[in-house]
């Protein structure tokens, strides 16, 4: 019998900004959160009613710097900004491989990055990269 659970190497991640695929070689670790809005009301003559809207998602990956890739794109970003006062979007696509067999695959879409970790250069050791990211939305695909 397979493994009836998700583990970590059941998930891939693509990164796609202003339509370009981004080579990030190897990603290691991948997480998201949905973000939501707390709606209260406290009427003076029924119990309170809450409820959650949605406000997007917060994630970060990390990855081992196989590459200048993500450091190059970070640049291109900066120099978007200061050169034209542009600022890109971008598409992070995740997919997991289900114990089933089948794959489900989520698009985070209007996503901004900050590049919160570039690595540590230590001899000897690999140099991990963090990407903290918001996304508006996150669909099924």
């Amino acid at each position: 019998m397979g493994n009836p659970y998700s583990i970590g190497r059941d998930c891939q991640v693509v990164l796609l900004w202003n339509g370009v695929r981004i080579d990030m070689r190897d990603v290691v670790g991948f997480q998201a959160e949905q973000q939501v809005k707390q709606q209260r009301s406290d009427p003076l003559n029924s119990v309170p009613v809450e409820f959650n809207t949605p406000a997007g998602w917060r994630g970060q990956f990390q990855l081992d710097r196989g590459s200048a890739a993500l450091d190059n794109l970070v640049a291109a970003i900066e120099a978007a900004f200061w050169n034209a006062g542009v600022i890109g979007s971008g598409t992070i696509y995740q997919y997991i491989a289900e114990a089933d067999g089948s794959v489900s695959t989520y698009e985070f879409i209007g996503v901004a990055l900050t590049l919160t970790n570039s690595g540590r250069y230590k001899a000897e050791n690999i140099v991990t990269q963090t990407v903290s990211f918001f996304a508006s939305q996150r669909n099924r695909i």
